[in-house]
Parts: C-alpha cells; structure tokens; sequence
C-alpha cells in the first residue's frame, strides 16, 4: 500500500478553494446616488436630476426657491442668476445637488419694469373750482403737478449690482442712454446685462415731465449745426457731415437725421443757450429719484450724468444721503472748492469719476468749442486734486491717454460705446460699495 503525502494532499484542498472564491460572483448592493452632483443651467432652462439604484419615495426641495425651483420629479428650472443647492430626501438619506443658474448671454431678460413721477410741486389757483363751468379760462381753484421728473425703469432678472441712475444734458432726453443713432445697444442696455436696474430720468421741464410751473419760450430757430459743432463731431461744410479724422461717430446720412432728431426743447427755458437752466428745480427732482430708487430697492444709486446734467447731480448731494457714486461724462464743469455743491460731495465722501472724449487736446483751433472744452476740463481736474488733496476718491478719465480714440461729447452712442461702458464698470468695481 502507498503512503499519502499529506502536504501534497493539502495543497490540492487550497487550491480548489480558491478557484472556488474566484469564479463565485459575489457583489456589494449598489449605492444609491443622485445622477448629478453639480449642474450649471441658465435662467428659464431645465435640468432632471434623478435618484439612482432606489424605488423609496424621493422628496426635492430647494433651498433658495428664488435662484432655482425643483418639482416633484426632480425636474429644476433656473429662475435668477446665482447659486443654491437642490436636495433629495428619502427615508433617512439626503443627497445634495449644487446648482448654478447663469443668464444667458445673448437674451435681456428683465424682472420688473415701469415709469413714475418723482419730486415736483402741486400749484394751486386762488378762488374755487365750479365743475359746472370747468371752461372757464382763468383757472380759479384748479391745481397743476408740476417741475416732477419722469422715471422709465428696468429691474434685470440678474439683479446683482447697484442700480444706476442715469441724467441726460441739455436738449436731450432719457432717449440718448436706451439707444444710438444707427440703432445700436444703448448703455441702459448694456448695464443691466452686467447686472444693475437702471433708472432713466427724463428732468423736469424735459421730455415726458413736461409740465412746468414758469413759462419758456420753445425755439424754432434752425440750431442743428451749433449744437453739431460744440458736440466736437467735426465740421459742417457743405451741407455735409465731415467727422474728425479717426472719429468713432456713426456717420451715415440715415444716423445724423436720427442724431438731430433726439434734440428736444425745455418747455420752462427761454433761452436757446440754457441760460436760464433751472438747475436747483432739476437737482431736488434727481435726489427725489434716488430717495425712491432706495425705497424701492434697499440700496443706493451709482448717479451718471451728462453734459448739463452735471450741474444737478452736484447739487443732488446736498438733497439726498444716497448716492453711491458719481459717474460724470464731460459735464459743463465741476464745483469750485468753495462752493456748497463741493461740501455736500465731500462731506458725504462720494467717490467721483469723469470722462472725456477725444478732440480736446487735439481739437480745430479755429472752432470756439476747443478752448470752452480744454477750460471745462480743467476745472474737473482741479475738483479732483482738491479731493483727493483732502482724502476723496476722484479720477479724471481723459480716454485718449487710456488708448481710446474718437470720441465726441456723445461716447454713450459712438461705435465704442461697449468698450466705454467696460471700462466704466471696471472704475465701479474698484472704487465703489
């Protein structure tokens, strides 16, 4: 009989239990997880999210229902720009999904818009009001609203910045900010893209707040080229357009009439020079504006002004606690260090910005408009050293030292108007909470 070797005998055993192990399928019961961990939508768009590797009833909540909503079956919809996260609840499990709602680029998409009055008085006749004889001519008794400011508005779905209170210059409207005279975007626009509600004040006695408590005088006199040629566009000759060399003025035959067309008159001004610009009546009507604007929306109003607008949005200071910034585009001129318009700016430590245009420096010798322009300038530096003297936050934007060229007194609508706008909410990134 053979002997069995027992060594060899147990490694046989072994072997066959490990051939054993290797070819018996054994698994781990999955883990329930949800699809997505984080999704990235835009506003109005939606995403499924889903539970898998469970049949237990799943409950979806958001936690901010205001940047995204999820239903019942997981389905989320992008409702504002921002972040928040969705959940799935079952049983004693919660699996979180981050979601990020952007805008879409190409789409405006505006939560809430409208118009109202702001500021203003109510004048009242002597004598009493008979409503059986409301023709007679005198007025007796009667009330008018009056010196108010018209305010179009527009409250961006991407509410994210400052609102923007925007002041047009003399023979102009709240028109000039919303478009451009070849029927480009408008700065209205491009601010509330980059996520500011935007405030548009027609002033009193101006556009659609007409009604005016003195009388003006509304000239017919045919001034279309003074105003061209002190607007630093070019020179007239010939009947004819002829832009400075370089300029970025949309200058087609179809985009000078639409340019000439947005002038309009002052119903309380009798001067065809403004002369007699109301400035006070038109300032305590801004600050009104931007009281309302902080009623409305808990923050204060980054203010821009132009041209003759400047005047007021000074002496807006005085009548409000709420102005954020200033952004004053080629304004007539600053306050003098003296003046209670400086105080008021000062006092309330508001930061200050101007910008000017091309053709100043370098502008036609032989056209009056280049010596007013290079004075009116000067006197915005010398307000910014003066400021900043005393700890203020105040820049002079003179944009052909910034590498950007050809503009006139009208940069919101030259062909550059978007790289203007970028550079000015860069300056309100920097300097502006």
């Amino acid at each position: 009989m053979k002997k069995v070797n027992f060594s060899k005998s147990l490694c046989v055993v072994i072997c066959i239990l490990i051939a054993l192990l290797q070819v018996t399928d054994i698994q781990a019961a999955p883990k329930e997880r949800l699809n997505k961990t984080t999704a990235t939508l835009e506003v109005g768009k939606t995403v499924t999210l889903k539970v898998l590797n469970t049949k237990k009833s799943i409950s979806w909540s958001s936690k901010n229902v205001k940047i995204a909503t999820v239903s019942g079956k997981g389905t989320v919809k992008g409702i504002k720009a921002g972040t928040t996260t969705v959940s799935a609840k079952f049983g004693k499990e919660t699996l979180s999904c981050k979601i990020t709602v952007k805008t879409d680029s190409t789409v405006l998409s505006i939560s809430e818009q409208g118009i109202f009055s702001a500021g203003g008085i109510t004048v009242t006749s002597d004598g009493t009001f008979n409503p059986e004889n409301q023709w007679e001519d005198s007025g007796a008794g009667q009330t008018s609203h009056v010196d108010h400011a018209n305010v179009f508005y527009q409250i961006p779905v991407n509410d994210t910045e400052l609102p923007m209170v925007f002041l047009h210059g003399y023979g102009q409207s709240r028109m000039g900010w919303m478009t451009t005279p070849d029927g480009r975007e408008g700065w209205s626009e491009m601010f509330l893209r980059k996520g500011h509600s935007v405030f548009l004040i027609d002033e009193p006695r101006r556009g659609e707040a007409g009604m005016t408590s003195v009388s003006g005088d509304i000239s017919t006199k045919t001034l279309d080229q003074r105003w061209y040629t002190q607007f630093r566009i070019g020179r007239w000759e010939n009947g004819k357009s002829v832009v400075n060399k370089g300029s970025q003025f949309p200058n087609s035959e179809a985009s000078i009439d639409q340019f000439f067309r947005q002038m309009t008159p002052d119903t309380g001004m009798k001067s065809d020079m403004g002369g007699d610009f109301d400035n006070v009546t038109v300032a305590k009507a801004v600050a009104a504006t931007i009281d309302e604007v902080y009623k409305r929306t808990g923050k204060n109003s980054i203010l821009v002004t132009h041209s003759q607008g400047g005047g007021p949005g000074w002496t807006a200071a005085g009548y409000t606690d709420h102005i954020a910034a200033i952004i004053a585009i080629e304004p007539g001129g600053a306050p003098a260090a003296d003046s209670d318009d400086y105080k008021a700016v000062t006092e309330k430590k508001i930061p200050v910005t101007f910008y000017f245009g091309d053709y100043i420096d370098n502008g036609d010798p032989t056209i009056q408009a280049t010596g007013m322009w290079q004075a009116m300038r000067q006197s915005c530096y010398d307000f910014a050293k003066a400021y900043t003297a005393q700890g203020g936050n105040c820049t002079v934007v003179d944009l052909p030292k910034e590498g950007i060229t050809g503009n006139d007194h009208f940069m919101f609508q030259d062909l550059n108007n978007g790289v203007i706008a970028n550079h000015i909410e860069n300056w309100i990134k920097k300097n502006v909470e």
